[in-house]
């Protein structure tokens, strides 16, 4: 090996470690080059002291990376400090942000499944509209197809599928949302089919069974969904209505909203998906697992409406100072 050739090729990016390590403040790209000059160097030192005997040249080397170690430890604990503030300022703020939509779409959503359940559970014309069969006996029974859904494909794989299913739900009547209609669509065909299977459950006379297998997740799982079509149309309405802002300044501002929520709700639609992969089918007295449910749906409202709204009321007092 020629060292010196091989010091004169690699002094730049050594020089450019050394600039990275004494840098104050790093972003996200300049943190990740850290960690690649740190790799490749150590790399590069280990090659040197195999074949070279020239010790300033290994010790240089030796201190440049100890400095760079202390750098990279102390990255990985920002970026860990970093996912902490998203969990605790980021994220809830944003949900607290679009509340307004998100319980608007929940009313809306909730009344058309409670007028059309009960429209299906009353009347024959509405199962002939509709196009159900007359004959539903293989989905209301007991063992039936209602209930046999949870219970059919082991829990683990079960709640993958679900939360696979929820979180692709949840992410049609979020990004479709800028172009309004295709989400209210979205939304409007799951209160179809959670209005008639309630309406049919009813008619068979179990609308108990209906609601101990649907609420223990359901009521999570369905506000997961709620926010995420109520951002998705605040997205749309920012379109329509930008606000102070240029269009391209709103639409930037409410897409990065919508992208912290999209993210959040990955982790609480896989909450629900646990619930339902084991606790909705577990066999647990109907009263335990609904009660499991209302833990979880109370601690997201809690999360969101008090340390959301703390966050928000922070960042105001943040912004405000750095005004002044």
């Amino acid at each position: 090996m020629d060292v010196d050739a091989y010091a004169y090729t690699n002094r730049p990016a050594w020089n450019r470690l050394d600039q990275l390590t004494k840098q104050r403040r790093l972003s996200g790209a300049e943190a990740d080059e850290l960690m690649v000059l740190y790799r490749r160097t150590s790399q590069q030192l280990s090659r040197l002291q195999s074949h070279s005997p020239d010790p300033e040249l290994i010790g240089g080397l030796s201190a440049l990376l100890t400095r760079a170690r202390g750098r990279v430890l102390g990255t990985r604990v920002e970026a860990w400090r970093a996912v902490g503030r998203f969990f605790t300022h980021t994220f809830p703020a944003a949900l607290y942000r679009v509340w307004p939509w998100w319980i608007g779409v929940a009313a809306v959503f909730l009344a058309i499944s409670v007028g059309l359940g009960v429209w299906v559970s009353g009347s024959g014309s509405a199962r002939r509209i509709l196009g159900i069969s007359g004959d539903n006996r293989s989905l209301t029974d007991p063992g039936g197809d209602f209930e046999t859904y949870y219970s059919e494909h082991p829990d683990d794989a079960f709640a993958a599928q679900v939360w696979t299913h929820n979180s692709w739900v949840s992410a049609v009547a979020l990004f479709t949302g800028l172009l309004i209609l295709p989400a209210v669509y979205a939304l409007f065909m799951n209160a179809l089919n959670i209005g008639i299977s309630a309406g049919l459950m009813a008619d068979a006379g179990r609308l108990d069974a209906f609601f101990g297998f649907i609420l223990p997740h359901g009521m999570l799982e369905l506000t997961a969904v709620f926010v995420a079509g109520g951002t998705g149309l605040k997205l749309g309405w920012t379109l329509i209505d930008p606000g102070r802002f240029s269009r391209a300044q709103a639409l930037a501002r409410q897409g990065r909203a919508s992208a912290t929520v999209a993210l959040g709700l990955v982790g609480v639609l896989a909450i629900s998906g646990t619930i339902e992969g084991f606790v909705t089918p577990s066999g647990w007295p109907a009263a335990v697992r609904i009660g499991i449910g209302v833990v979880a749906e109370l601690a997201f409202l809690t999360y969101v409406f008090g340390v959301g709204r703390r966050a928000v009321r922070e960042s105001a007092v943040t912004s405000g100072r750095t005004a002044g």
